[in-house]
């Protein structure tokens, strides 16, 4: 198809692709698609999933991916508009209910250290629905403590040791730190600012996927576009990353950036080539067709790269 008839396509998707293609793409702010996420297509599913008593699934993480962790993070991905009730409530009884000693959320009470990963995204999802600043003061304290010497983070540095960044918790903690500026949070941002520059470039000297040590693949499911990612690094869930973040090119990133125009299709659009295994409510696509996620994603990162 042409780009008329990939624009067509994407248009003919969720609510949710259409508000998303309509920003994105064309430039147009449209707050009424925006609204219909809440009551029709994927927002909608995701929403009635919801229980009386404010979870999703069995609770806070359990089952993946039907958790209400995982269903917050889905209706941020969304962009269910962020006023919405039902989610910043959910997240208030997360916040009350799910602290631990150190200051960030843990949803297992047999384990002593909060997940690094895990508060990345709590913060990404608390600030978009609008919690208030306050509770999420001992998540930003504890995520500072976490930050380690190459710059980026690891779930298990406080669990078992790890010396080495993992480039899945350092995506989710740039995401979350993104989210927090653009929100309005003020506490300890210019600290969180300057971890985030730092998470960056640990994710460039590795080229988005390449071993800074021996330039071989660190994993090649890194190179597998999916969608949701769930708490799973890729290379366009980064690149989507840093032209939200209005991050300019750098060359270390065209490894990456080669690699997703080598995965667009015949028929001009990007597929989804990796489901991660897990519960859901519903699927949104299915994997080896074309998706209208990844090829909006990938458009808005090579628009954003004039590529």
């Amino acid at each position: 198809m042409n780009e008329d008839q990939r624009l067509n396509w994407l248009l003919e998707g969720d609510v949710a692709i259409q508000y998303q293609v309509q920003r994105d793409l064309l430039g147009s702010e449209r707050p009424d698609l925006q609204q219909r996420i809440a009551t029709e297509g994927w927002g909608a599913r995701f929403l009635q999933a919801r229980q009386p008593n404010g979870h999703w699934g069995r609770g806070f993480y359990q089952p993946k991916w039907i958790s209400t962790h995982y269903s917050l993070l889905d209706l941020r991905h969304l962009c269910l508009p962020a006023d919405h009730p039902l989610p910043a409530e959910s997240i208030s009884i997360i916040l009350r209910e799910n602290k631990s000693e150190d200051g960030g959320i843990n949803p297992a009470r047999s384990i002593e250290h909060s997940d690094v990963c895990i508060n990345g995204m709590v913060l990404n999802y608390g600030c978009y629905f609008g919690v208030p600043q306050e509770p999420l003061h001992s998540i930003v304290d504890f995520l500072i403590t976490q930050h380690m010497p190459d710059g980026g983070f690891n779930c298990r540095s406080n669990r078992s040791g790890a010396v080495h960044s993992s480039l899945h918790t350092t995506i989710s903690v740039l995401e979350g730190i993104w989210e927090y500026k653009i929100r309005g949070y003020t506490y300890r941002l210019d600290k969180l600012e300057e971890m985030a520059a730092a998470a960056r470039e640990f994710i460039l000297q590795h080229q988005l996927f390449l071993s800074d040590r021996t330039g071989e693949i660190i994993d090649k499911r890194f190179l597998m576009l999916s969608f949701p990612s769930r708490w799973r690094y890729d290379i366009l869930r980064a690149l989507d990353y840093f032209q939200a973040a209005g991050i300019l090119f750098d060359s270390r990133m065209q490894p990456a950036l080669d690699v997703l125009l080598h995965k667009r299709r015949k028929d001009n659009t990007w597929p989804v080539q990796a489901k991660h295994a897990g519960q859901t409510h519903f699927d949104m696509e299915q994997t080896g067709r074309p998706s209208r996620w990844n090829t909006l994603r990938a458009l808005r990162v090579l628009n954003h790269f004039d590529l």
